[in-house]
């Protein structure tokens, strides 16, 4: 009987991890995370291609295979064409038709009263934190892999405390909480699980960079953590990139808070 020996150069072995907004702040340590573990990894960007691109390089140099693809996550019309694009590049680039693992971080942040937001910005905060990753799942949950894929939607510990300025951020990520659950429930039996996690305060250029350049701010807030300071990107990244593992497939359905311990 012949026997034949199937060698990793001749298929695509890795998995694959999909990161919105994977160009820059935590999406890019979150991809980077992800390929020190072994995955393979698309990005998105909503306009910088040289920035992306940048990533995939440095991606690339971890041993690898990375790709960038344009995506507005605000525009729920484009996601068709989009889910078209993504099989095209796993195709082409991947030689598969299938990703491991969805990573909906892409996200923008905007500092308001409840009393002070407008429309235009409620709008545009559902538009990206919860529409777009609600129906941008839902267009590429059948490129998932069955038993074994994964989802991970990003939250924030403000849907846990409150601090001013954050009524409708803090809602949508609340209401990405809720909908985790629902995913989990109904895709579990693809053998998909789906977690969200919740960072803290983070030094990165959210909301302007705010918490990583006002000193006062940023000293204010590591009192009031219990491990003594703020978190940085390298806080968060890793613990997405666990559960992008076989060691945390039984994981489904849980918020899971990486603040260090924030308003105790």
């Amino acid at each position: 009987m012949l026997k034949f020996r199937v060698f990793k150069s001749q298929i695509n072995m890795n998995k694959i991890a999909l990161v919105t907004g994977g160009s820059r702040g935590l999406g890019r340590n979150m991809a980077e995370a992800l390929a020190s573990k072994g995955l393979d990894v698309i990005i998105t960007y909503k306009s910088n291609s040289e920035e992306a691109n940048n990533v995939v390089l440095a991606l690339q140099q971890k041993g690898v295979k990375a790709h960038a693809l344009q995506l507005d996550t605000a525009d729920s019309q484009s996601f068709a064409a989009f889910s078209d694009t993504l099989k095209e590049s796993l195709h082409t680039h991947f030689q598969t038709d299938k990703i491991s693992y969805l990573i909906n971080n892409a996200g923008i942040g905007i500092h308001a009263s409840f009393e002070q937001t407008t429309p235009e910005q409620f709008d545009q905060l559902m538009n990206i934190h919860f529409k777009g990753a609600f129906f941008l799942t839902q267009q590429l949950v059948a490129t998932l892999i069955a038993d074994g894929g994964g989802i991970i939607n990003i939250s924030t510990g403000l849907t846990r405390f409150a601090t001013p300025g954050y009524a409708a951020y803090a809602s949508m990520k609340g209401a990405m909480e809720t909908l985790t659950k629902y995913q989990a429930k109904e895709l579990g039996n693809r053998g998909i699980n789906v977690n969200i996690v919740a960072p803290g305060a983070i030094e990165t250029d959210f909301g302007g960079g705010v918490v990583r350049d006002n000193k006062q701010l940023n000293d204010m807030l590591a009192a009031q953590t219990a491990l003594g300071r703020v978190g940085v990107p390298n806080d968060i990244g890793g613990v997405v990139a666990f559960l992008c593992t076989d060691e945390a497939k039984w994981i489904t359905a849980q918020r899971i808070e990486i603040s260090g311990g924030m308003f105790l």
